[in-house]
């Protein structure tokens, strides 16, 4: 315990981070070097010059019920995400850039410093920050936060920092957390930690932090809360006075002096709400709305437009199917095989997704990351201990999909897949597949998010019932569909999956095996694997780009070769569609799109929209 107030505490503080070397930095990175130097003015993607002003509006799909952002229950609203660039109302210690894969740089830290052994990362508070009642940021502040992290936050946060034991107080401004002594020591740690949120100790003092709420709480970032209606629409508006709005990390970001997400249940009426100008920005998720619900007046007057924008980031895959493996009939790896042969992509691209999409071949797609060939020297060294729970193929032969023509049923595919089924003890009995020894039905029931997913797997569930499967899709209202897939009540379904630049812990908690027992977890297929679990501790070991390179490329290999996704689709962009009223910075790859923090609003371009849109009213 930290005795506060008393000098000679102070003093001795000071001399043991004085004898564990600590030497402050402007940033930290995984691994290479950091783009920007320490003096620095603003990120190479923004406008330093940005003029505040204007409004943006944005829409989001199904509700929310909280404005508590970190624990297990509720749906938190947007603007108040955890961490990442859509948190508008907390600051963090560090900001990630958009145009480095895993940099960070200064925001409520006025230092940050890492152990050589990352045993422990180190921040210096700065002393002009605040909250948005005028109260200091202090230490305390960030001590509370963790522990109410550690003790309150949702399964997936508390998976992020077990291996983080404690935070201490090192100085009148300065923290450390320390590395419990038996975790694995690794540089992805310190870049999770610098993306803590802070919480106001005062604020929070005389309410619960562990319960959800609907009133708004006291933040300290570009934003506070303003209009709202529970699970219906959040405005959050500017702070004037903002106290790290000339930061280097801040500096022609949050321009806009209204922003606000309006939710829907349907992704058509959004669609519909953006053409008849209700909303400003969207990304557009539907291929066939890509191509054919974009042909109206204000596209032909160039007062609304489109991009297909690339990101310089691993794709991963766009909604792969995902089964239960604590279901026993998904167990068997052949039957994964199986179900994955009777997957023709081709002919769902071409006559449902219009050509747009390109076949998914690893979970780490369009990166270095991603599988090719066969395993390197690196990959065989990392698998080879484990080569009897390892299918053989993942040593021998090359994951590609088999290819088919895309017009009507490929009989050879199914054929292999009819042959791995009765392999299983899966046979045809009067046009019904039974489990040979119990007649029990092969049955399967999708529960997705979208009625456009749905859609996507009417092909699917077309041939699945060819052979035999009782096949449906369902797609629930949204807080339904996630209870059913954070309690395990469902066969299959489909699971958007964006890989980090620092894939380590993300992947734990996605494909862990402790994570597929952990309550309300986010491992929704039951993946447990020692294997994965073993390469996924060698990615969080990485001290090398070829550490990490190889550990993710052995990682994508297992994962296709057991066939726990059919992998489906990657997008190859992100589309973008947008009414256009707004500055932007000069376009280039960046590892997200930037509208909401870097665009601003164009008063000559905002008058031409509206004299346009009258215009056309007119007509």
């Amino acid at each position: 315990m930290i005795v506060r107030g008393c000098s000679f505490v102070w003093i001795a503080l000071l001399v043991g981070a004085l004898a564990h070397g600590t030497q402050y930095q402007h940033g930290i990175i995984f691994v290479g070097e950091l783009k920007y130097p320490a003096d620095f003015e603003h990120f190479d993607y923004v406008n330093p010059d940005a003029p505040k002003g204007g409004h943006l509006r944005l829409p989001n799909q199904g509700t929310w019920d909280s404005f508590n952002n970190f624990v297990g229950r509720g749906r938190p609203a947007t603007g108040v995400n955890f961490s990442g660039s859509a948190n508008l109302l907390y600051d963090r210690w560090l900001e990630q850039s958009a145009d480095e894969p895993t940099s960070q740089y200064l925001r409520l830290a006025s230092g940050v410093a890492v152990a050589e052994d990352f045993s422990w990362v180190q921040f210096k508070l700065r002393a002009d920050a605040r909250w948005h009642d005028g109260e200091p940021i202090t230490v305390d502040d960030a001590i509370f936060s963790f522990d109410a992290f550690k003790e309150h936050g949702s399964p997936a946060l508390k998976t992020a920092l077990m291996d983080v034991e404690r935070i201490e107080q090192v100085g009148p401004s300065e923290v450390r957390y320390v590395i419990a002594e038996n975790a694995i020591k690794n540089a992805s740690l310190p870049l999770i930690i610098g993306q803590l949120p802070m919480l106001p100790e005062h604020y929070w003092r005389s309410r619960d932090v562990s319960r959800t709420t609907v009133k708004p709480p006291l933040g300290s970032g570009p934003y506070r809360i303003g209009k709202f209606a529970v699970g219906r629409y959040i405005e959050f508006d500017r702070v004037e006075d903002y106290w790290g709005r000339d930061l280097p990390v801040n500096r022609g970001r949050y321009n806009f002096d209204r922003v606000k997400f309006d939710y829907f249940r349907d992704e058509s009426v959004m669609r519909e709400a953006h053409k008849a100008n209700v909303l400003d920005v969207r990304n557009e998720t539907v291929s066939k709305a890509w191509a054919s619900a974009y042909d109206f007046p204000a596209v032909h007057q160039g007062l609304f437009k489109r991009e297909l924008i690339k990101l310089d980031r691993p794709e991963g895959l766009w909604w792969p199917i995902f089964w239960n493996l604590r279901l026993e009939r998904f167990q068997d790896i052949r039957v994964r095989e199986a179900l994955f042969l009777l997957y023709d992509f081709q002919f769902i691209n071409r006559v449902l997704m219009f050509g747009f999409y390109d076949r998914g071949v690893s979970y780490f797609q369009q990166s270095a990351f991603a599988q090719e060939g066969l395993p390197t020297a690196d990959e065989i060294e990392l698998l080879e201990p484990w080569r009897d729970q390892i299918p053989e193929r993942v040593f021998t032969t090359e994951y590609r999909p088999p290819a088919t023509t895309g017009y009507g049923p490929n009989r050879e595919q199914i054929k292999l897949a009819l042959e791995l089924f009765a392999d299983a003890g899966w046979v045809i009995t009067d046009g019904a597949m039974r489990d040979a020894e119990t007649g029990r039905r092969f049955r399967i029931d999708f529960i997705v998010v979208s009625p456009m997913l749905v859609r996507s797997l009417l092909p699917y569930i077309g041939t699945l019932r060819r052979v035999g499967i009782d096949a449906n899709a369902r797609s629930p209202e949204v807080s339904n569909w996630l209870f059913r897939m954070r309690a395990n009540e469902f066969d299959a379904g489909m699971q958007r999956f964006t890989p980090s630049t620092t894939p380590g812990f993300q992947l734990l908690q996605l494909y862990g095996s402790d994570s597929a027992d952990a309550d309300f977890g986010q491992n929704w297929a039951g993946v447990k694997n020692p294997v994965v679990d073993a390469l996924i501790g060698r990615m969080i070991q990485a001290k090398t780009e070829r550490q990490l390179v190889s550990a993710t490329r052995a990682f994508d290999r297992v994962m296709l070769w057991n066939f726990y996704h059919v992998p489906g689709m990657v997008r190859p962009g992100y589309r973008l569609t947008y009414w256009d009223r707004y500055g932007r910075p000069e376009a280039k790859p960046l590892s997200r799109p930037v509208f909401l923090d870097t665009w601003w609003w164009d008063g000559a371009r905002a008058a031409r929209v509206e004299a346009g849109l009258t215009a056309l009213d007119q007509e």
